[in-house]
């Protein structure tokens, strides 16, 4: 029994030994030290599975980004992965493009969403940290009101060619009528959205409804006049949930908020 009780406490000295020596030895030649970088490791998984499971619609009616994510969040957005997800949706989008046959009625219809769909709020929620500050609606309305949004490229690419091959486009926005309509309209000609078939802006019918509720009686008053919704973009899945959802959705990638 003793032995056992001295081999143990050998090995417990030599685990503690070892311990303090890759510590120091760390700070020597200037790395994280191993526990931190497991750590970080770890919570970066974490932010991972938690972004996974919001694109998935598992996580619902979240409020801000997790403040232990913003790091993960900024270089999702920023480092390229985003782009790089949202130019492989657009690509799947293009290739169900190519397999419809329009009539000639000029009733086929196409869907987009334009916040984070056809023009970017990064530089917004850059001063936001993210999505991990809670919505501040006064000043995003003021930074709407600049007409300032730049395009996404690869949704701008896409737009280009509904139009050019004969879709008419629809561009569905929460943003309020009496208010942004003017300077989202310039926003979005400046930026080379030209030649869809109307924006339609939340007027004052539709205030305090959520965006399920607004958007499904939008896309049934389409469809009541004859069109074919062939296709419905977001970046949020109330965009893409309620009624008149149209022959295919596509959901683009937005992990830095959520719209009820």
């Amino acid at each position: 029994m003793e032995l056992r009780v001295i081999s143990a406490m050998v090995k417990r000295v030599r685990e503690i030994f070892l311990f303090f020596f890759l510590a120091i030895f760390s700070k020597a030649i200037g790395t994280k030290p191993f526990w931190r970088t497991r750590w970080a490791a770890d919570r970066s998984n974490e932010c991972l599975t938690w972004q996974l499971a919001v694109e998935a619609n598992n996580v619902r009616g979240w409020r801000t980004v997790p403040a232990h994510c913003l790091h993960h969040i900024e270089t999702y957005m920023t480092g390229g992965q985003y782009e790089q997800d949202i130019n492989y949706i657009v690509e799947q989008i293009e290739n169900y493009v190519t397999q419809v046959t329009l009539d000639e009625d000029g009733m086929d219809a196409w869907i987009l969403d334009v916040d984070d769909t056809c023009l970017s709020n990064i530089f917004y929620y850059q001063r936001k940290k993210y999505g991990c500050e809670p919505y501040d609606p006064w000043g995003f309305k003021s930074y709407v009101m600049k007409a300032e949004c730049p395009a996404i490229p690869a949704v701008l690419g896409l737009f280009q060619k509904l139009v050019d091959s004969g879709f008419k486009v629809f561009l569905i926005t929460g943003r309020d009528e009496e208010t942004l309509a003017t300077a989202t309209i310039d926003n979005l000609h400046t930026q080379g959205f030209i030649g869809y078939e109307r924006v339609i802006f939340r007027t004052e019918a539709f205030k305090g409804k959520s965006a399920v509720v607004y958007k499904s009686a939008i896309r049934k008053q389409l469809m009541e006049q004859g069109y074919r919704i062939w296709g419905n973009v977001g970046d949020q899945w109330t965009d893409l949930q309620g009624e008149c959802l149209g022959n295919r959705t596509f959901k683009l990638p937005n992990p830095m908020y959520c719209v009820p």
